[in-house]
């Protein structure tokens, strides 16, 4: 079942690079009583993935501030490893981007944001997506029809939503 609007997302364990190694992130500690920004996408050096989406939220960042968001998390199907790198290379992490591994894609399949395209590698890779989430709850999902496009799902466009 693929998450919609007004649902409560479940909860999920991710990876993140802390001084001493990979560390446990439980995404219900990120949510709670929190308005957070979260956005999904196929892989971390990928080509939209790097040049469109987290740029977009980089770009947008102060103003999603401005409006009271607490966090904005960046969610991939890779290691934390990768992640941490990735980060560190667009500069997301400086700007103040959360980046965390779905490494195992729990988290993706379980809001059913999943897709395998093998030809080039993806197995169980998360579509492109962005949401707004507040206390849990789902209350903006803008989702991509292709892993290839970045517009439904930028962050200008999830700004705007938020009128």
């Amino acid at each position: 079942m693929t998450i919609k609007t007004g649902d409560t997302l479940p909860n999920a364990t991710f990876l993140q690079m802390g001084d001493d190694g990979p560390t446990q992130v439980v995404l219900s500690d990120k949510l709670e009583n929190r308005k957070v920004v979260i956005f999904g996408l196929p892989g971390a050096y990928t080509g939209t993935c790097s040049t469109a989406h987290v740029p977009s939220f980089m770009i947008t960042f102060d103003d999603f501030k401005a409006k009271g968001v607490d966090e904005i998390i960046c969610v991939s199907v890779n290691d934390p490893f990768v992640m941490q790198a990735w980060g560190e290379n667009t500069r997301a992490t400086e700007t103040g981007i959360t980046m965390l591994a779905d490494a195992e894609s729990a988290f993706t399949k379980a809001i059913g944001m999943n897709f395998s395209a093998a030809p080039v590698g993806f197995v169980d890779r998360s579509k492109r997506y962005s949401m707004l989430v507040e206390n849990g709850v789902v209350t903006i999902l803008n989702q991509e029809e292709s892993p290839g496009t970045c517009e439904i799902s930028a962050g200008e466009t999830l700004l705007a939503a938020m009128g």
